[in-house]
C-alpha cells in the first residue's frame, strides 16, 4: 500500500496577508502524512513591478512576462514568498525547502509560442516533473515548497502557472504515493450560488462538470482548474479538493476522485 501525501496549492490572496497565511500554515503543519506545498505570489509581484516602474500586463488572467517582469516575479515568487513561508514553516515543526522548478531539474518546461497573436514571452508550459527525485525528497523528511518557476534547461528561467505546477506534481508523484491534491481559495468549494458558501457541489464528475459548463454555473478561472483536477485523477491523482483556504481542512469542499463517473 502507498504511503499517503498531500499537496496543498496556495494562491496569492492567502500567502500575501500574514494573518490568514499564518493560519494556513498551521493548518498545514498538522496535516498527517507527507506534505507538498506549491505558492503563488502574484499580488506582490504586481505591487513590486509598479514601484519599479514596469507595467502589468495580463491576458485572461495569465502575466505577460517580458524580461524585466521575469526579474520582479524571480525575486518574489522564488524569493520572498518562498522563503517566507519555508522559515514560518521552520517554526511550526516543518522541515521545508523552498525550490523552483530550477532546483535539481524538478520542473522542466518550454517557453509558450505565441498564440492568437499573443506573445507571452518567458511563460512555461510543463513538460516533465522529476516525480521520483521529489519523492525521495519526501521520503528523507522534507518538505518542498515550490514556487511557480520553472526552466527550459537550456539556462531560461520560465514564469508557469502555479495550479498547473500543482497538478503537473501531482501527476509525478502518483505512482509513489496515495496523492490527494488541495486546491485552496476562499470559498468553501465549488458552489451552484457564489453568493451562498452553503451551496458547495460536493462531488464533480465528467458528466456533472460539462453540464455545470454548459450552464454557465462554472464559469471563467473555475474552468481550468476543474479540468486540471480531472486531467489530475485520470492520471493517477486518488483525489482533489477544491476548499477553503482557511480554515484548511482537506476532508470538506468539492471532491473529484478517481472511478467517479
Amino acid at each position: 500500500m502507498k504511503e499517503k501525501l498531500t499537496l496543498i496549492k496556495v494562491g496569492g490572496k492567502i500567502v500575501e496577508q500574514p494573518d490568514l497565511l499564518d493560519t494556513l500554515l498551521r493548518h498545514f503543519a498538522a496535516i498527517p502524512g507527507h506534505k507538498v506545498l506549491v505558492h503563488g505570489g502574484g499580488r506582490t509581484a504586481t505591487d513590486l513591478a509598479a514601484q519599479l516602474g514596469i507595467e502589468t500586463r495580463m491576458v485572461e488572467g495569465r502575466r505577460i512576462t517580458d524580461a524585466d517582469t521575469l526579474r520582479v516575479v524571480t525575486m518574489v515568487y522564488a524569493g520572498l514568498v518562498n522563503k517566507n513561508v519555508t522559515a514560518q514553516l521552520q517554526a511550526a515543526g516543518i522541515n521545508a525547502l523552498g525550490l523552483c522548478g530550477a532546483d535539481m531539474d524538478v520542473i522542466r518546461s518550454h517557453r509558450r509560442a505565441p498564440r492568437g497573436g499573443i506573445d507571452y514571452g518567458y511563460v512555461g508550459d510543463v513538460d516533465r516533473v522529476d516525480g521520483a527525485r521529489l519523492a525521495a525528497l519526501v521520503r528523507s523528511g522534507i518538505t518542498p515548497v515550490m514556487a511557480p518557476l520553472t526552466h527550459d534547461g537550456e539556462g531560461h528561467l520560465l514564469n508557469t502557472n502555479a495550479d498547473t505546477i500543482a497538478g503537473e506534481t501531482a501527476k509525478a508523484l502518483a505512482p509513489h504515493f496515495d496523492v490527494t491534491l488541495v486546491y485552496t481559495f476562499e470559498h468553501a468549494g465549488v458552489l451552484t450560488d457564489a453568493s451562498r458558501e452553503e451551496s458547495v457541489i460536493p462531488l464533480i464528475t465528467p458528466a456533472l462538470f460539462a453540464r455545470l459548463r454548459e450552464e454557465g454555473v462554472v464559469s471563467g478561472g473555475m474552468l481550468p482548474k476543474i479540468e486540471n483536477s480531472l486531467q489530475a485523477v485520470a492520471a493517477g491523482v486518488r483525489r482533489v479538493v477544491i476548499t477553503c483556504a482557511t480554515p484548511l481542512d482537506p476532508t470538506t469542499g468539492t471532491f473529484i476522485e478517481s472511478g467517479a463517473q
